[in-house]
């Protein structure tokens, strides 16, 4: 297992390298946009390989079920391009939502969990990887609270109605836990999630989620470390994984250190190296 998480004030690739390196990461999101010429993506492919540094994610993010036609399409061709940059530069994955048919691109909607939406997502993820056909990179879905995949079963569903070799799962639990009994069941839960979707997981995001006693049901995310999230166990279940990186997020630059650190000491614990 490797940690990683988002680095800042780099020019070159070698700066790049050298800041993950200060900061104990081992993976790393791709920091390039795709519009970059192939040389320079060349060298930070290059760069990550000779440092042992697993580029984890290229990110798609964009909506590519919308119901606006314009949106949608451009939201195509996005996680297209993106998926070719990640078979580009090696990466583990290239991820997105699966979008949303409502005008906030993540948001929530009385659409999104119906079997139309579904079907929609099968043939918009078969349209991204049959466009690209990757070679060494996958297409993934992160897990959220609104929208398939919402559970470890749906995801199962969805990975058999698509249909093809290069789509995998990225876990993101904390997305997941949307209800007082994942909160307070998240152990058990996320043993399930990794029972279910073990073998296909390339990628997953550290965060924590916090239950507060506002009426009515209020969970807000929160830095590693001050929420429920039972990491122990989900240190453990990503432990028993090939290759699978743990990517923070949503953080203030001044945290990430923080949670990095509140990762290590538990792993430590448990006698997990990262």
């Amino acid at each position: 297992m490797r940690l990683g998480a988002p680095v800042q004030n780099f020019s070159t690739p070698e700066q790049w390298i050298a800041s993950l390196r200060q900061h104990g990461y081992r993976a790393a999101y791709y920091p390039l946009d795709a519009d970059v010429d192939i040389q320079t993506h060349n060298q930070y492919a290059e760069a990550a390989q000779r440092a042992d540094i697993t580029i984890a994610e290229v990110g798609a993010w964009s909506n590519p079920i919308s119901p606006e036609d314009e949106i949608r399409n451009a939201a195509i061709e996005k996680c297209q391009v993106q998926l070719a940059l990640a078979d580009e530069v090696g990466a583990r994955c290239c991820v997105n939502i699966a979008g949303s048919r409502s005008e906030k691109w993540d948001g929530p909607h009385p659409d999104n969990l119906s079997d139309d939406t579904f079907n929609l997502i099968v043939e918009t993820v078969q349209a991204i990887i049959d466009a690209v056909n990757p070679i060494r990179s996958f297409y993934v879905l992160e897990t959220m609270p609104w929208i398939f995949p919402d559970s470890p079963e749906s995801y199962l569903k969805l990975m058999k109605a698509i249909n093809r070799k290069h789509f995998a799962v990225h876990l993101d639990p904390v997305n997941l836990i949307n209800c007082p009994h994942r909160y307070f069941n998240n152990g058990t839960f996320l043993r399930e999630c990794f029972r279910i979707l073990g073998p296909h997981i390339k990628s997953c995001h550290a965060k924590d989620v916090i239950l507060k006693d506002t009426l009515t049901v209020h969970l807000d995310e929160v830095r590693p470390g001050l929420g429920g999230l039972d990491y122990k166990i989900f240190l453990s279940c990503i432990n028993q994984l090939s290759n699978v990186s743990l990517m923070l997020e949503h953080l203030p630059d001044e945290d990430y250190p923080r949670a990095a650190a509140y990762i290590r000491k538990t792993a430590r614990g448990i006698d997990i190296p990262l």
